[in-house]
């Protein structure tokens, strides 16, 4: 029972510092390079492209949506000089998340969890015009 609150208590101050970032958004005057637009040339592997994705996911749906939806939001709405900061926070959430669903407790947690972030992430993003 312990572990289980300590993991609940880890994703929720994490949501909590995703919310707070998308209120105050952080911006930097930094210069930095131009990203590189060359293009890669396509799998030819449909499979491994699904295994991919599959490694990807947290195997529990509601945290699978937040994930493409976060995703799509912050790679297509959000500006670049804002984008790095929410990453951070986002690869840190995420990896928490995988590391709790390795086990049946922490699985049975985020369902909940996640359902909370989707829900704070449409308030922390809607000056972005994300659709959620």
């Amino acid at each position: 029972m312990f572990k289980f609150n300590r993991i609940f208590l880890g994703l929720f101050s994490i949501i909590l510092c995703v919310g707070l970032m998308g209120c105050g958004g952080a911006t930097t005057t930094e210069n930095k390079p131009a990203a590189n637009t060359a293009t890669k040339p396509a799998d030819t592997k449909p499979e491994a492209n699904k295994e991919a994705a599959k490694a990807d996911e947290i195997g529990v749906p509601e945290c699978d949506e937040y994930i493409k939806k976060y995703e799509a939001c912050l790679m297509s709405k959000v500006p670049e000089a804002q984008r790095a900061a929410f990453k951070t926070s986002y690869d840190t959430l995420r990896k928490s998340w995988k590391e709790a669903a390795a086990t049946p407790q922490g699985k049975a947690g985020l369902a909940t969890g996640c359902k909370m972030a989707l829900d704070q992430a449409k308030t922390s993003f809607a000056s972005f015009g994300c659709q959620w």
